[in-house]
């Protein structure tokens, strides 16, 4: 009896222990099947984030193109501005050299204006005192006389032109008619001693 006793507390235990490893297995097992749900969702969560990166790299690059793309756009207009602005540079330097040669022009003619500031008095004095009626009377009056002037001289100098003209036609009859004097001479003093042998001959014959 007290084998039985013995045994069946042995029987006992074991079911105890038993129970206790199904429960630690269970513990185990629910541990376990956590554990693979939590590896499984972080997998997941890994194939995302790896797709993430799979876009953001593709994103990456395209972006890289686009702002190399952006940065020659920006540095090819950078090079024309550049161009732009030294070309406006030479522009406003040419102008400015232009401005300061227009200003020392416009100093010089204040110069002379000064200056014929008193011829214009006297013209004014001239108008006053003459049967011309303003300034521009007698300027024209002026030209129409340079005008006159030059017409005489251009006259003069055809005439000029004409007389020497004249002198070496004359020199040219002089000379002409000169040479023919001289063969009219030869050809007269051929003839006299044509004359004088043919006599000769006469008297011989």
């Amino acid at each position: 009896e007290e084998d039985s006793t013995n045994s069946f507390i042995c029987v006992l235990k074991k079911m105890k222990e038993v129970r206790l490893m199904e429960k630690v297995v269970e513990e185990t097992e629910e541990a376990f099947m956590e554990r693979m749900e939590t590896l499984a969702e972080q997998w997941r969560d890994l194939h995302a984030r790896r797709a993430q990166l799979k876009a953001h790299v593709v994103t990456s690059g395209t972006t890289v193109k686009e702002n190399e793309r952006l940065r020659t756009q920006a540095l090819k207009k950078a090079k024309e501005e550049k161009e732009e602005n030294s070309k406006k540079e030479s522009e406003l330097l040419r102008a400015r050299r232009e401005l300061e040669a227009l200003r020392k022009k416009h100093q010089k003619l204040s110069k002379k204006l000064l200056k014929y500031s008193l011829f214009k008095k006297y013209l004014e004095n001239v108008v006053e005192n003459s049967q011309f009626r303003d300034i521009d009377d007698i300027i024209s009056y002026y030209k129409a006389l340079l005008r006159t002037r030059k017409d005489l001289l251009q006259y003069q100098w055809w005439q000029r032109q004409l007389l020497e003209q004249g002198k070496g036609l004359q020199q040219q009859l002089r000379a002409e008619k000169e040479a023919e004097m001289c063969q009219c001479r030869n050809d007269l003093v051929q003839l006299k001693e044509s004359f004088d042998q043919a006599q000769s001959d006469i008297q011989q014959w």
